[in-house]
């Protein structure tokens, strides 16, 4: 068969012949459909992750769309990070996987189940979310932050902040579900804004979200009340000088989201619901598909015209 290869970290993985997949007891072997390009999968790719194993020669990819022994077209989870699911074939544990709906898209929900994932399990998972609640999205312009706006919504939020960088990106989230859309870079304007909430998630972490913490507890009304706030990535860095006063003086209590803090079983718990959410629209994903065989050009951001997340298909 044919996989996405990367032989030195750092470097695009190139597509050329590979080993079929040999699959460990329980799981079988599917024909991949659709597979998402996404950070995540990059960092696999360059060795960052923080699960990373070092193991090299690698395939990267940790989910996708494919077609199972039964017939049935279903999402998955990988749950190896050398043998991933930018590949012909790959192994898969069905347990890790979702029928897709009938009429849904293989590309949008390859392309959105990764993002959507991040906030949908934080809110469920890793705080006391309850309806009503009110929610500032930091890094809101990026396909991550774009979803959480929307998962929030979705799973009951009365009012959501989205801050992010772009600012055509920025104001089209106001047709996503935000009612209120901020720019990051005016630290005073977000916590005015946001002075109310009951939870951050936060795409950005680094220095922006450090001043956010200060602004945002200085404006609060009432600063002994609890708010949560869930580090889900870091694109502004991965060190954010928090002063130790915004905890001692105010009811902020800060946790961390992902691979490790949430257990597997809580992931797959939650994919019908996700998946579901993309298939039917709830959530909007954008998305770009490009073959499986031009992933070395996609990975160097070349594919022509991409829009989105871009999704390697066979």
């Amino acid at each position: 068969m044919h996989a996405a290869v990367v032989t030195t970290f750092g470097h695009a993985p190139t597509w050329q012949e590979f080993g079929e997949p040999t699959p460990t007891d329980g799981e079988v072997v599917v024909e991949v459909v659709a597979a998402g390009l996404h950070p995540r999968v990059r960092s696999q790719a360059d060795g960052s992750h923080y699960t990373s194993e070092g193991a090299l020669p690698l395939v990267p990819g940790v989910d996708g769309v494919g077609r199972f022994p039964d017939g049935s077209l279903r999402y998955f989870a990988v749950g190896s990070d050398t043998r991933g699911s930018m590949a012909d074939r790959v192994a898969v544990d069905p347990r890790a996987s979702v029928v897709l709906p009938d009429g849904a898209d293989p590309v949008s929900v390859a392309a959105g189940a990764n993002p959507v994932m991040s906030s949908w399990v934080a809110l469920r998972h890793r705080i006391a979310f309850a309806p009503g609640s009110r929610v500032l999205v930091l890094g809101a312009t990026g396909a991550s932050g774009t979803a959480a706006v929307q998962v929030a919504k979705h799973l009951g939020a009365a009012h959501v902040v989205a801050s992010g960088r772009d600012a055509a990106r920025l104001d089209a989230l106001t047709g996503l579900g935000a009612d209120v859309v901020v720019p990051l870079a005016d630290v005073d304007a977000v916590a005015a804004a946001a002075a109310d909430v009951d939870v951050v998630v936060d795409y950005v972490w680094g220095r922006p979200a450090a001043d956010v913490v200060r602004a945002l507890v200085t404006a609060r009304p009432d600063r002994g009340r609890r708010l949560d706030w869930v580090a889900i990535g870091s694109t502004a860095g991965q060190e954010a000088p928090i002063p130790s006063a915004a905890l001692r003086a105010s009811g902020l209590t800060i946790v961390g989201s992902g691979q490790g803090s949430v257990g597997r079983a809580a992931f797959v718990a939650e994919l019908p619901g996700i998946v579901a959410a993309i298939a039917d629209g709830t959530v909007h994903v954008d998305a770009t598909a490009v073959p499986l065989a031009d992933v070395e050009s996609a990975w160097a951001g070349q594919a022509a015209g991409a829009a989105g997340r871009v999704v390697l298909t066979a």
